[in-house]
């Protein structure tokens, strides 16, 4: 192979990588990386890097193992995602998946106890929520997300802040507030994908109960901003404006409800999480 066959080769995996991850850089990455970074606080520059580097390696894990599940229904939904696209083979990929839980693992391992900790709660709830299907129903899809995104809060703030073995209060208690919070408030990513869920069986919320699932968004997203306003005591002019921005969002769910608008409101939701996990830290 030719040193240029070789730099092809490389550009090409470091982009299915890409691919695998690149959908929730604004859902996972953003909202996560904020979040340790104000609760930890930094204790340096320089470890922003490895937060970044730890919650993506962890994204990219739980993201091929659920992409190896049912590349046929990608292939309907989601054919740009690697495997439908031809950036990878399902085998290729099932390899990868089995091969990123050692490498997270003891790359967590390097930073402390509580760190592979976090790291082994990712991996179990990856087996429990694509492998045990517990995607297939909302009440446990809501709830292994939120326990997900706990666990990858609290790894990325260890690592954030000086010392790796314990994360402070504040911290604890925002991280606590973010599981309640997004697991009750999941649903906002699945009515756009009624479609496809609907085609293989998965229930989640909008699915099983469409009406309540849209009034769950009016009534949820500005009822948790007044209580983080509340629970961190923020000025009049910043929870005004928190709540309001979420209100909004959540009677975009209950008015706009084709596919295309609620592709829309889903992104602005992603910024009211990431608003969310701000303030909570």
């Amino acid at each position: 192979m030719s040193a240029l066959d070789f730099g092809r080769a490389i550009s090409k995996s470091l982009f299915t990588l890409y691919l695998f991850t690149h959908n929730d850089i604004l859902t996972t990455i953003i909202p996560t990386t904020l979040f340790a970074l104000v609760s930890a606080p930094l204790y340096s520059p320089y470890r922003c890097v490895h937060v970044v580097w730890w919650i993506w390696l962890h994204l990219l894990h739980f993201n091929v193992a659920n992409q190896v599940i049912d590349p046929a229904e990608d292939g309907r939904n989601k054919a740009s995602r690697p495997i439908p696209a031809g950036y990878i083979s399902l085998r290729d990929a099932v390899y990868l998946r089995w091969s990123l839980v050692p490498i997270c693992l003891v790359s967590s391992a390097f930073y402390s106890i509580q760190v592979l900790s976090a790291s082994l709660a990712i991996t179990l709830l990856t087996l429990w929520y694509n492998e045990f299907k517990a995607h297939n129903h909302w009440f446990s899809k809501n709830l292994m997300t939120g326990l997900g995104y706990a666990c990858f809060q609290a790894g990325a703030t260890l690592i954030a802040g000086r010392d790796m073995s314990q994360l402070e209060p504040n911290a604890l208690l925002a991280v606590l507030l973010s599981i309640a919070m997004f697991a009750t408030t999941l649903q906002a990513q699945d009515f756009k994908d009624q479609e496809g869920d609907r085609s293989i069986g998965r229930r989640t919320l909008p699915i099983a109960h469409p009406s309540p699932a849209r009034v769950s968004m009016f009534v949820g997203l500005p009822m948790w901003s007044i209580c983080l306003t509340q629970v961190w005591r923020m000025d009049a002019y910043c929870s005004v404006a928190f709540v309001l921005y979420s209100g909004l969002v959540g009677l975009r769910f209950m008015v706009c409800k084709t596919t295309q608008a609620d592709r829309l409101s889903c992104q602005l939701y992603s910024v009211s999480y990431t608003l969310i996990c701000v303030t909570s830290a």
